[in-house]
């Protein structure tokens, strides 16, 4: 019978192994030893679903295989089965509810939410030659894309970010985008052809935070977390996930979602645009900042106004 270690003398962590994901799982490690030098941090690399495969090619993760929540579903199944005793994610590939037992009560400060554009013979999406090939498997970015510029050509394109880079700069696509956060953390801002302003490519929920994630039982042994937890990061991204969870969205529904704090107010931007990018609805509020509850029934009561002006299906 394996004995599970005490949490006051080791942690063990549970991420993905890809490089962003490990520079994300050594940032938390970092902030743990700040607050508690005397506890002892193993990081524990999990294969899971999500993650690309050169002999799969391109295919985009199927919603009906899990979708986006294919990059966590391994790693909490291992914190609830007690191999791991926290886990690190990407918020932007997080499901909105969590497994039973399972809670996210720690986020670290926000990175830039941004997309960036990356080209070798254009400095933006304007410039793109007409019918240029884009590879993405974002279907918010595509969509969106699409909205702007139909002619474009846009192909699946998988694998981690230095991947991409290379396979965009050997000529397999025209373009490509990336999260900006992932390559400012890999020291890859240099990789950028320029960023894409909030207002064309709005970011997907969550995007550029990271989450930590850990059995509700435990809460009370780790609630040192919260002296390097962002709560203007946590309380911003909850009231996005609202968003998301009252319009039932998943990683096939186009949708983007960014609230962020503007003095002592909540602006709050969402836009749903069709896969097609033939229709797109942007709505946006502005609202006092108040308690994360208060920012939850924001994001709740602005999907509520959404829903009844989306054409059928596009959920």
């Amino acid at each position: 019978m394996t004995v599970k270690p005490e949490l006051n003398k080791i942690i063990r962590l549970g991420t993905r192994g890809s490089p962003l994901a490990l520079v994300q799982a050594h940032m938390v490690r970092d902030n743990i030893l700040r607050v508690k030098p005397d506890i002892e941090v193993e990081i524990i690399k999990i294969t899971t679903s999500g993650d690309w495969k050169p002999e799969h090619g391109e295919t985009r993760l199927r919603e009906e295989d899990g979708g986006k929540g294919q990059f966590a579903k391994e790693i909490e199944q291992a914190l609830l089965e007690g191999v791991i005793d926290i886990a690190v994610h990407s918020m932007k590939d997080m499901e909105t509810q969590q497994p039973e037992g399972l809670i996210i009560p720690f986020m670290l400060p926000r990175e830039d939410v941004r997309d960036a554009f990356l080209a070798e013979k254009a400095s933006n999406i304007a410039e793109l030659p007409e019918n240029a090939v884009i590879g993405t498997s974002s279907v918010r970015r595509a969509a969106f894309l699409k909205n702007m510029r139909p002619d474009l050509e846009i192909v699946p394109f998988r694998g981690n970010v230095q991947t991409r880079i290379d396979k965009m700069k050997s000529g397999q696509v025209d373009a490509t985008f990336l999260a900006c956060a992932g390559l400012n953390r890999l020291g890859l801002a240099d990789q950028i052809t320029s960023i894409v302003p909030e207002d064309e490519f709005l970011p997907a929920v969550g995007q550029g935070a990271v989450g930590i994630e850990i059995r509700r039982e435990d809460m009370d042994k780790l609630s040192y977390f919260s002296q390097y937890s962002c709560a203007e990061t946590y309380f911003n991204v909850e009231c996005e996930r609202a968003v998301l969870r009252e319009l039932d969205g998943s990683c096939h529904t186009p949708i983007g979602v960014y609230a962020i704090k503007e003095g002592e107010e909540l602006y709050l931007r969402v836009y749903v645009a069709s896969e097609d990018g033939k229709f797109i609805l942007k709505e946006e509020l502005r609202s006092s900042y108040g308690d994360l509850e208060d920012m939850k029934s924001l994001g709740k009561a602005v999907a509520k106004q959404i829903k009844p002006q989306l054409p059928d299906g596009i959920l």
